[in-house]
């Protein structure tokens, strides 16, 4: 494809850097999705289930697949949220910080290899599209009602 368009360069990126990270998290018995989950959970306070979905950008069926399978790894503990009962608090185990680390090093590590390649000047320019997409899409300036 001569002409990319940009969401064409977004998702080839996106789905490369996925199958890394699939990868990488597959040497040690997990996916992306457990790793991200590693990191978007507070390691001293938890989170509360209802916060980590939308953190993370997951719909409920596909958090919840996730957190059983964490749950049955050892990786986390599901404990009734003190101020509310009716909600549940996820908590890292042990283990669970443990791979939060190794997560966490491997986002580095990735992190690192690209500012090895890439100028500041460009990495800035790069975060600054990428907010100005994300600003675009937020405030529906994509698709507007007078194109019809």
């Amino acid at each position: 494809m001569k002409d990319k368009t940009i969401d064409y360069i977004l998702r080839a990126t996106w789905q490369a850097v996925s199958r890394m990270y699939n990868e990488e998290a597959a040497k040690y018995g997990a996916s992306m999705s457990v790793g991200f989950a590693l990191l978007s959970i507070d390691k001293e306070n938890g989170i509360s289930s209802t916060a980590l979905g939308p953190q993370m950008g997951m719909e409920p069926t596909s958090l919840t697949r996730t957190l059983k399978s964490m749950e049955e790894k050892g990786l986390i503990v599901r404990k009734k949220n003190p101020i509310d009962g009716r909600g549940v608090i996820i908590h890292l185990t042990k283990l669970g910080r443990e791979k939060r680390e190794l997560s966490k090093d491997r986002v580095l590590t990735f992190n690192e290899a690209i500012k090895e390649h890439i100028s500041q000047e460009k990495m800035d320019a790069f975060i600054e599209v990428a907010e100005k997409i994300n600003e675009l899409i937020a405030d529906r300036q994509i698709f507007t009602n007078n194109e019809q």
